[in-house]
């Protein structure tokens, strides 16, 4: 059973992105305040959980949360801002829309940049350690998870169905044939080997 909370006394949210290390899409992130008294056995890190588990627990985080939100950071921005700074902006994006005003903030990961005067706490795998930070994974991951699924219809050839974005053999084998997309990190290493030229699906006419 996870931990419920940190601090007993403080009004906590916990912190947790989807999407880092993905060649292609945007990076996600969701902030979830639960109830102090709250209780989910099902409830764990979303890496852990079956795709069916990680939705029905969706909708139960979504019902049972005194609040939650979900923050998005573009691929252009990622590029621009690289993709650990992309993570904290979609961490307070989320924080952003917050219906209610946390006091603390329990976010997974060694690193965070603070957001306005509220203290923060940093743990390792947290997502497998504290029931909001799992929440929070949970609802990144299906977020980002759908968006994926809404670029496939319109780029079908990476298979991002499956891979949702990650360098999966299949993902990087379509780039070395078709190119880029718009949604493709041009900040990333997308071959692997850095040895190819990269060019955009709609200049590869003719050639």
């Amino acid at each position: 059973m996870l931990l419920p909370y940190l601090n007993p006394d403080l009004i906590e949210a916990g912190l947790d992105e989807a999407g880092r290390g993905c060649l292609a899409g945007a990076v996600y992130a969701a902030a979830v305040i639960l109830p102090k008294d709250y209780r989910n056995e099902m409830l764990n890190d979303s890496k852990q959980l079956s795709e069916k588990k990680r939705y029905l627990l969706r909708g139960q985080i979504e019902r049972d949360a005194l609040a939650w939100a979900v923050g998005v950071v573009t691929p252009q921005e990622i590029d621009e801002i690289n993709i650990l700074n992309a993570s904290f902006l979609a961490m307070h994006r989320a924080l952003d829309q917050l219906a209610v005003r946390p006091e603390a903030l329990l976010v997974d990961g060694n690193r965070f940049k603070p957001y306005r005067d509220l203290p923060h706490t940093t743990v390792v795998k947290g997502d497998g350690k504290y029931m909001s930070i799992a929440a929070a994974s949970i609802l990144a991951k299906t977020y980002r998870d759908d968006y994926m699924l809404r670029l496939h219809e319109e780029y079908p050839v990476y298979h991002w169905d499956s891979n949702k974005g990650y360098p999966a053999k299949a993902h990087r084998e379509a780039i070395r044939r078709h190119g880029v997309t718009p949604y493709h990190r041009m900040s990333y290493n997308l071959l692997g080997d850095g040895q190819m030229e990269l060019f955009a699906p709609d200049e590869t006419k003719g050639r």
